[in-house]
């Protein structure tokens, strides 16, 4: 897939006990059916298992994942499954992994799964698990073929939109609920209100946008990366035409930006007030506190040698999730850092290599900011109440 994931992840509060509360299981590692231009897997000097040929979990790491984490996890544990391209560990292994769910889950735990996929493979049979056990289902499509067809490319070259479209539409046959990621590129980034009346058109009403931001080893932006002033406008013309519609249609962002103003933890790990939302596990076992970060230097374990609680404490984990908090007098003072906390690691480490800079779409943020708090805040208020509205202080630099 792209560059991010449309799952909801649960994180925990600061002063807490060390918890994982969900897992992005990544069961091919970063092997997948297409060649998208922009995938970040691609050529990463870093990734601990590019040479290896084959790479797919067996059924012995994964019911060993599955017996631990429910152990563990009681009494709420979500399963996400990303890739590479996930759907290429077979339907075969998600239906052993529901079963190994029901063996080893008890009275009164709830477990939920989600799969992000290209909807290359998707056919009737996976739509009969996914809809039989209510999968929470992502699929990553860019807006219109051209758009989509400029970077989202097979191993020939050649375009993949009709076949996510058939993908889509059988997802849709069998009433299979799904939502769609769109990674934001050079392709559709100036073009927000087709995009978004392209979603519309195909009875999408769940909608992630993803800003696409690669750099070269000199930290220069590579050539499908969209600048911050590209991302902020695309989300405030985005805005405006949602706007009316919003009981009809959810856009990741907005909700995300709602969720914080009402005192909640907002679904997107970005906004967290540090990166301990959840762990990846590859397809070995091996644990990595970020997808963006699976690197020999920030491995945490692995399933087939560590308990959950171990992995959960190592001093590893807590200072990757300490990235977030490494101070800023620019982020202190500002008043959106209650809501920001500084944006995303991945996006302050990778132009120039540091965790200390501001994240790549900072000025994004604050345009966005500007204009969606106020009319956001007001929407949580007439619903929830006034007095659910939290008041945003940012916190003195001096």
């Amino acid at each position: 897939m792209g560059s991010g994931f449309a799952f909801p992840i649960l994180g925990e509060g600061p002063g807490t006990t060390p918890r994982i509360n969900s897992l992005l299981i990544k069961p091919v590692s970063a092997v997948c059916n297409l060649d998208c231009a922009y995938c970040f897997y691609l050529d990463r000097e870093a990734d601990p298992y590019k040479d290896l040929p084959g790479r797919a979990m067996t059924l012995e790491i994964l019911e060993r994942l599955v017996d631990t984490y429910l152990f563990y996890s009681y009494p709420n544990s979500v399963f996400a499954f990303q890739g590479g391209e996930p759907t290429l560990a077979g339907l075969r292994f998600y239906e052993k992994l529901v079963e190994f769910q029901k063996q080893y889950g008890r009275d009164g735990q709830a477990v939920s799964n989600a799969l992000q996929t290209n909807a290359i493979l998707i056919n009737e049979d996976w739509c009969g698990l996914l809809r039989e056990y209510n999968w929470l289902v992502g699929v990553s499509i860019d807006g219109p073929e051209a758009m989509h067809d400029r970077y989202r490319v097979n191993r020939g070259g050649q375009g993949t939109w009709r076949r996510v479209m058939r993908g889509i539409e059988i997802l849709q046959k069998h009433k299979v609920e799904f939502n769609v990621l769109c990674v934001l590129s050079q392709a559709n980034v100036e073009h927000p209100r087709e995009v978004y009346r392209f979603f519309r058109s195909i009875g999408v009403d769940n909608i992630q946008y993803i800003p696409l931001a690669e750099f070269d080893g000199q930290g220069n932006p590579l050539p499908f990366t969209i600048t911050p002033q590209q991302y902020g406008r695309f989300m405030l013309e985005t805005f405006e035409i949602w706007w009316p519609e919003r009981r009809r249609v959810r856009i990741r962002l907005f909700d995300n930006i709602a969720e914080a103003l009402a005192g909640h933890k907002p679904g997107n790990c970005t906004m967290h007030e540090t990166c301990d939302s959840y762990v990846v596990v590859e397809y070995n076992g091996d644990i990595y506190p970020c997808d963006f970060f699976v690197e020999r230097d920030w491995k945490l374990g692995n399933i087939m040698e560590d308990s959950w609680p171990e992995i959960a404490r190592r001093q590893r984990r807590l200072s990757f999730a300490s990235k977030k908090t490494l101070p800023r007098p620019e982020c202190r003072a500002c008043e959106y850092d209650p809501i920001c906390h500084g944006g995303c690691p991945k996006l302050r480490h990778g132009p120039n290599r540091r965790f200390e800079d501001l994240d790549y779409f900072c000025e994004a943020y604050k345009m966005i900011y500007a204009r969606c708090l106020e009319p956001l805040r007001k929407e949580v208020a007439r619903l929830c109440g006034p007095e659910s509205v939290r008041e945003l202080h940012p916190v003195s630099p001096y």
